[in-house]
Parts: structure tokens; C-alpha cells; sequence
């Protein structure tokens, strides 16, 4: 646990800058953080339209809404968003609306008191997996092509049967964090593979995050 501070008001966050409680949000966190992720100049009211329609889906529903969800609402492409959270969506908007780093991979509020931070599950030939409670992946070098078919048969994904498509993303995230040690952000995603957000919901309809960085095994931590 860290602590933020911005014009006197102190706020609980996690060693990345997300809040802890979600409830702690405020409009003075949000502009004090925004330097945090490259926004320089302040927010404008772009900024605040994402930022607001992340934190009020949240509040009404119990769910940060997917990047696909939030361009619709805002009409914006994704080329917009990253002009405007420059970061990432889930480590630029969601973070300055107050989502906690849990909740923007399980998709639904955390719970400090939870099941046992890890769980295992086995799979054809006899091979097992340690996951977290959300499903990420523990360690991504026990990640294997195996690995990938499983969860996205697990999360409905094309009957899981992967297609050239989505192993194309797959293969990018890991090299890319084999490379960097780093998960790659959507619009570098997209914009290295030369896809575009729509083709992007429709490989992997669960999120980017918790779709296909979960399928090629990696989780933010």
C-alpha cells in the first residue's frame, strides 16, 4: 500500500497508483493523477466524458465497462482515446476514474475477503496451471499453446477453437512481453497488428484484458 497526495487530500492506493477503494474517488484524485500518466495541460472535457461514464458504469452496475463499451458511449475511435489517456485505457481512463487494479480484471467489485489468492486447474494431458481467483495466469512462463486453447474454450471464445486471428494477437502480447517485460496497450496492439477496435471486440468479446491477455497467459499485477 502507498499513498497519493494532491492538494492536501491523501488517498489510498497500490504501488501502480490505483485507488484501493473505489469509494475514495473524487474529481480532485482524477486531476491529480492525470500528470501521473502523461496527461499533460490538465483535462479537458473529453477527459472528463470518459472518465465520468467509466466511474458512473461502475458505480450503477458493479462493472468497469470494456474499452469497446466505453468508445460507443463516447463515440470516440481508438486513436481518440489514446490521444487522450495516452498510458492506456485500462492504466490511463480507468485508473483516473477510480477502478482498482482487481476490479479492472475481474470485471466486478473486489472483495477484500476473498478465496485463497490461488487456484489450480487441470486440462488434457495432465498438465496444471496455478491462476489466480480471476484466472490469470500466476507465472507467464508456465504459459503453453495449450494454455491458450483451454481458456478461450473456457471463455466461449469461437468454440474455442482459435483462429490464425486471434493466435496473431496472442503471439504479439507474448513477444512483446518476452521483449519488454511488459504487457503491450491496445492501441499498441491494434495498431501493430493493423486492426481496428471492432475487429479486435470480435475476437475476443470478453475484453482486452480479460480476453486476450488472459488468453496469452499474462495479467497486470
Amino acid at each position: 500500500m502507498a499513498v497519493f497526495a494532491y492538494k492536501s487530500k491523501e488517498y489510498q492506493v497500490d504501488q501502480k497508483g490505483f485507488l484501493l477503494d473505489f469509494n475514495q474517488w473524487d474529481k480532485n484524485f482524477a486531476e491529480g493523477m492525470a500528470p501521473q500518466i502523461k496527461i499533460i495541460g490538465g483535462l479537458t472535457k473529453e477527459h472528463w466524458d470518459v472518465i465520468h461514464f467509466i466511474h458512473d458504469t461502475f458505480e450503477e452496475t458493479g462493472r468497469c465497462p470494456l474499452v469497446y463499451e466505453t468508445c460507443r458511449a463516447s463515440g470516440f475511435r481508438l486513436k481518440d482515446l489514446k490521444r487522450l489517456f495516452p498510458s492506456g485505457y485500462f492504466r490511463g481512463a480507468a485508473k483516473l476514474a477510480g477502478i482498482t487494479s482487481r476490479v479492472g480484471q475481474l470485471g466486478s467489485p473486489y472483495h477484500p475477503i476473498s478465496p485463497p489468492e490461488t487456484i489450480s486447474f487441470m486440462k488434457a494431458y495432465d498438465k496444471t496451471y496455478e491462476v489466480d481467483v480471476r484466472g490469470f495466469l500466476i507465472n507467464p512462463d508456465d504459459w503453453d499453446d495449450y494454455y491458450a486453447i483451454y481458456r478461450a474454450y473456457d471463455m466461449k471464445i469461437g468454440d474455442g477453437k482459435l483462429t490464425e486471428n486471434h493466435w496473431q494477437v496472442i503471439r504479439f502480447l507474448r513477444e512483446s512481453y518476452e521483449k519488454n517485460r511488459e504487457i503491450p496497450t491496445v492501441y499498441e496492439v491494434c495498431e501493430a497488428l493493423q486492426i481496428d477496435i471492432e475487429d479486435l471486440e470480435r475476437l475476443f468479446p470478453d475484453g482486452y484484458h480479460r480476453g486476450a491477455v488472459k488468453i496469452a497467459g499474462l495479467r497486470i499485477s
